[in-house]
């Protein structure tokens, strides 16, 4: 397995992927339409992201990282934001976020995509983060809890009005 950026020459497992979304997880497989619409645009927008730049109002950089198997499949996405220092970022969404396009699920590839997002938050010198997953996402917070998330609650979102549960995970940095 690798853990890359998104560049130009992954246009086709992009749009490989942007087809299995479409067919079995329409509504997940929206949060990249803006690459299936324009890709080298959306290519820049990730680079721009990770170093600060045009960041959308209430944002952080962040870092986004795609998993590809041995035949260069995406096989995960993890978006590992720098900081969270807005009230958004701290209360809902965390440091780590992650994704598995719907034809490599139930395969590991969410505790690959997570354990990547674990190493880039050491790479920026993150000692703790915060994780989140919808509670009626079981395998996502089996996932955290596999790579060492503490349940620190179970709540309400104020913004996406459900339920969900939000863990920390030391990195293993030490200051």
């Amino acid at each position: 397995m690798i853990v890359t950026k998104l560049g130009l020459a992954h246009r086709q497992a992009f749009q490989q992927m942007m087809e299995d979304y479409a067919a079995h997880d329409p509504q997940n497989g929206d949060f990249y339409a803006r690459g299936w619409a324009d890709f080298p645009a959306y290519v820049q927008s990730l680079d721009d992201e990770e170093h600060g730049i045009a960041l959308i109002a209430d944002r952080a950089p962040c870092s986004h990282r795609w998993l590809l198997d041995d035949a260069g499949a995406i096989v995960g996405i993890v978006r590992v934001r720098h900081n969270i220092k807005n009230k958004f970022l701290a209360e809902e969404v965390g440091h780590i976020g992650y994704d598995v396009p719907p034809s490599a699920r139930g395969r590991g590839y969410g505790i690959a995509c997570l354990q990547a997002g674990l190493e880039e938050a050491r790479a920026l010198q993150l000692e703790r983060v915060l994780v989140c997953a919808d509670t009626d996402n079981q395998a996502s917070w089996r996932t955290i809890e596999h790579c060492g998330g503490v349940l620190e609650v179970e709540r309400v979102s104020p913004h996406y009005k459900k339920m969900f549960r939000r863990y920390w995970i030391e990195t293993g940095i030490v200051r």
